[in-house]
């Protein structure tokens, strides 16, 4: 059968901070690990869904300990601002789920193209920010997608202000999260620092994100279209969370490890090892990605410095 929740282990004392777990993945995610006994901090953008996310969770675990935090990753103001609620809490994860697909162009507070900004340049602030809240052994998660294989660093437009397309820009957007996952375990190892970068991806899972583009461009009509293609062809939020639990709790999970779907394609089934292409190890490129998103943020993760 492979890997499921039953084979989550007793994450009681633990602690785990979740972007975006308002719903989906990142949503599925949190409850299974209130449910097996962790401290969960769910950081959502809207006040408003956070809440209806944090009523579904108690319910779902009436005896887990749940916060909701505010992040907007979209705005470096409101990822500086994280560390403040924490107030003392040490992490023994950060999963870095949030994220956006697709969408028109929008630009975040900081000027920064929506996807990129959000999907890649917010959570590497927020990883940065939070490192010396990090327990030792603490992993960090970055949620993927393996719509990165088409994906291609423009590195003479990283913001797309000369030409936008939508699909592009986000194949872009899960590169980085790849190339940055690597550029941090080189430099977690190098520097010693006692915490894992791993990341995963959740195959073709029914979600919000398939259908939130459109409806920003004012075409719910394809709501519906893309309903039918989550029923007849997609896998559900909660077996899409399956490779954000494996990578977070999972014995066999390592540093740098990818995880994926076993299934055709890694586009279902139970969560397994798989391997990344090459490019997404580009040493070369993930320091060029980490060096532009140093400047960018103006997180340097001092923590890490030689």
């Amino acid at each position: 059968m492979g890997w499921s929740e039953t084979d989550i282990p007793d994450l009681s004392s633990k602690i785990a901070l979740i972007t975006g777990a308002n719903s989906g993945i990142g949503l599925e995610a949190a409850r299974a690990m209130a449910q097996h006994g962790a401290e969960v901090l769910i950081a959502c953008r809207s006040p408003q869904r956070g809440q209806g996310a944090l009523e579904t969770l108690k319910a779902a675990a009436p005896d887990a300990k749940i916060r909701l935090l505010k992040l907007d990753l979209a705005d470096l103001a409101s990822v500086r601002a994280l560390p403040e609620q924490l107030g003392d809490t040490q992490l023994d994860w950060l999963i870095n789920n949030a994220g956006v697909m697709a969408i028109p162009r929008r630009e975040t507070a900081d000027g920064f193209e929506m996807q990129f900004g959000t999907n890649h340049l917010g959570h590497f602030a927020l990883t940065g920010l939070l490192l010396e809240r990090l327990k030792p052994g603490a992993r960090i998660v970055h949620v993927a997608s393996n719509a990165y294989k088409t994906g291609k660093m423009k590195w003479d437009d990283l913001q797309h202000t000369q030409r936008y397309e939508r699909w592009t820009v986000y194949f872009q957007s899960k590169l980085a999260n790849l190339l940055f996952m690597y550029e941090l375990d080189r430099r977690l190892t190098a520097a010693g620092f006692p915490a894992i970068s791993l990341a995963c991806h959740p195959g073709y899972s029914s979600t919000k994100l398939l259908y939130r583009g459109s409806e920003l461009d004012g075409m719910n009509w394809l709501r519906p279209l893309w309903s039918t293609a989550n029923a007849l062809l997609a896998q559900t939020a909660q077996q899409g969370a399956l490779p954000t639990l494996f990578a977070a709790v999972d014995p066999s999970a390592r540093s740098a490890d990818y995880i994926g779907p076993g299934g055709l394609l890694e586009m279902w089934g139970a969560p397994i090892h798989v391997k990344s292409k090459a490019k997404a190890q580009n040493a070369e490129d993930a320091k060029r990605l980490w060096d532009v998103s140093v400047e960018l943020t103006g997180v340097g993760y001092e923590t890490l410095a030689p």
